[in-house]
């Protein structure tokens, strides 16, 4: 991917500044908004590679920007939060976060989590996945259920196919983390329940009592044979 697009929505002049200064010196393209509702205007009239996205925002907070956005789009986003609570960090994901870093922070750290994330989408594209009437193409990262459009957003997408390359197979919580978010990820293993859940949401027909996404108690998650 030669020069990626990063949109970075942050209304901090100082912030941006920084961060601005770092993705440039490494070859990035930067497309800056200081609120929500100009961040989101420019991400739904031309998509970005990636959004880094301030959590604290005049107009619309980054929280009512994930909700809209998601409405529309797989677009991949590092949410930035000077709220370090777990329960934050993971309602971020709960919406369709792909990764956060929390303030204050790194800027080569957030640049080095910018290029993992880009990394997975560049990965080399596999053979289509069919188990039932699921479709999963590895290639232009689309899921169908039964001919119908399911939206994932890029971890989700990465976690789906992680699981449905080995149906019945037990991945831990650790081994996840170590195959979809990286060795280096320094978050809690709980991000792994919030991406099954939410693939719950859109893949089981009845989420509460899951036929296909199976959690092994004290050990992991499967994919079973059962089809949603």
């Amino acid at each position: 991917m030669a020069h990626p697009r990063i949109l970075l929505v942050e209304d901090d002049p100082d912030i941006v500044r920084i961060i601005q200064a770092y993705l440039l010196r490494d070859g990035f393209r930067v497309e800056v908004a200081q609120d929500g509702w100009h961040g989101l205007a420019l991400a739904l009239a031309a998509p970005p590679d990636l959004i880094v996205l301030d959590w604290m925002l005049p107009g619309l907070d980054g929280l009512g920007f994930m909700q809209r956005l998601r409405r529309e789009q797989r677009t991949p986003v590092i949410m930035l939060t000077a709220r370090s609570e777990e329960a934050d960090r993971v309602l971020g994901l709960e919406l369709g976060a792909d990764d956060y870093v929390t303030k204050p922070f790194s800027p080569r750290e957030l640049v080095a989590r910018i290029k993992a994330v880009l990394r997975r989408l560049q990965a080399a594209p596999a053979a289509t996945l069919q188990l039932g009437g699921l479709v999963i193409s590895p290639e232009n990262r689309t899921v169908h259920r039964h001919g119908e459009s399911i939206v994932l957003t890029a971890r989700e997408f990465d976690l789906l196919q992680t699981l449905a390359r080995q149906p019945e197979r037990v991945f831990s919580r650790d081994e996840l983390l170590a195959r979809v978010w990286g060795a280096d990820f320094a978050g809690v293993d709980r991000v792994v329940d919030v991406h099954i859940s939410n693939l719950r949401q859109k893949l089981e027909p009845d989420p509460e009592r899951p036929r296909w996404l199976l959690t092994v108690r004290g050990v992991g998650y499967k994919v079973s044979h059962a089809q949603p």
